[in-house]
């Protein structure tokens, strides 16, 4: 953890919603996790230092949504983009809670009520699988928010090897809302799970989210 007086700081992802052809919920939620994963490995020696400094802290991101030129103007700011499926979103450095640039901090946090046009597919054998709690109701963003922290608890769990293996195959995953079994037996098991700061729409200590990866 951070030392007591260090700066606090938070991680901004910003996905694209447009009116017309908003991404599917699981599309989204799954770039978000992809996105926490590519910046915990960003090739940048400028960001080396805020992001060993985030990830030491606790685990705190935010996720805002852009539309047209909202979005254009968020594309101007340093950072990284990934697409997945229907959804793209830009994941940026860490930053200060209240340092966020102008071209972000405009963009509205609430409103990210996404849907799934039908049952997500079934989750090949071996793929690293993000579970959302079926006992807390989230919005579409906070689950984003959760399904990144689950990513980031499951590589700070990951021995260097599965690290580097799960970052070559281009960090394959599945983010899915359990069933109560599914939650229950993997509470049991002993994954990783995330406990929220309850900052937002939940209480302090709720359980969101898991990761179950194979190598663990």
């Amino acid at each position: 953890m951070s030392a007591p007086n260090a700066t606090e700081l938070v991680l901004p992802l910003v996905v694209r919603i447009e009116r017309a052809d908003p991404p599917s919920r699981t599309d989204a939620l799954e770039a978000a996790a992809r996105g926490v994963l590519v910046m915990l490995t960003a090739e940048r020696p400028d960001w080396a230092d805020v992001i060993a400094e985030w990830d030491g802290q606790r685990i705190r991101k935010v996720v805002r949504r852009a539309r047209g030129a909202e979005w254009r103007r968020a594309l101007t700011v340093d950072g990284l983009d990934v697409q997945q499926a229907s959804a793209q979103l830009r994941v940026y450095p860490p930053l200060p809670v209240d340092g966020w640039p102008p071209e972000l901090a405009r963009l509205q946090v609430g409103g990210t009520e996404l849907a799934d046009p039908g049952p997500p597919p079934e989750v090949p054998d071996g793929t690293p699988l993000l579970l959302v709690s079926p006992h807390v109701q989230m919005t579409a963003g906070k689950a984003m928010a959760q399904a990144g922290h689950a990513a980031q608890l499951g590589w700070r769990t990951s021995a260097s090897r599965d690290r580097k293996a799960w970052q070559h195959a281009g960090f394959p995953l599945a983010v899915r809302d359990a069933t109560p079994a599914q939650w229950a037996a993997a509470v049991e098991a002993g994954a990783p799970v995330v406990l929220d700061g309850g900052f937002t729409e939940v209480e302090p200590g709720s359980r969101t989210a898991l990761a179950v990866l194979p190598w663990l």
